[in-house]
């Protein structure tokens, strides 16, 4: 397999941090870029009473991004030893969505990232971003699962 271009993900969790080393080392091998995503999570809502009313964003939207970008460098700082990072943080409705369509645009050729393990109740409302990842991406995804 030839990646040049791989998109690592985080969700800012120690989970997340399982697969920096491996990824590392294989970025390393074949001398690729490694670029660290996170999505902030925006679902408009529609007030309530008013169905023809433009839907309404968070309006801690700005604060979470910029938080966000703060812990993403955090988190970069311990790629960076061994390879160049570079760090998204994109906004959006749906994370797994926003996942293929970066990895799309951005011309990826490989998406890493970690999976909780989820089952059941939890799995049912928290759903799967892995899960979701793997079906509709456009290009191979490597999933590490939970410990």
């Amino acid at each position: 397999m030839d990646a040049k271009k791989i998109l690592l993900t985080t969700d800012l969790s120690d989970q997340s941090l399982r697969t920096f080393k491996p990824m590392s080392t294989f970025a390393q091998s074949q001398g690729a870029r490694v670029t660290l995503l996170y999505v902030v999570e925006d679902v408009p809502v529609v007030a309530h009473g008013a169905p023809l009313a433009p839907p309404m964003h968070a309006p801690s939207i700005p604060s979470l991004i910029a938080d966000a970008e703060k812990a993403i460098a955090q988190q970069a700082e311990e790629l960076a030893d061994q390879i160049a990072v570079e760090t998204a943080v994109v906004c959006a409705p749906k994370v797994a969505e926003a996942v293929t369509d970066f990895a799309s645009i951005n011309g990826f050729d490989l998406i890493a990232l970690s999976s909780h393990g989820r089952s059941g109740f939890r799995r049912l409302i928290l759903g799967s971003v892995a899960e979701a990842v793997l079906r509709h991406a456009e290009v191979p995804v490597l999933v590490f699962p939970r410990k």
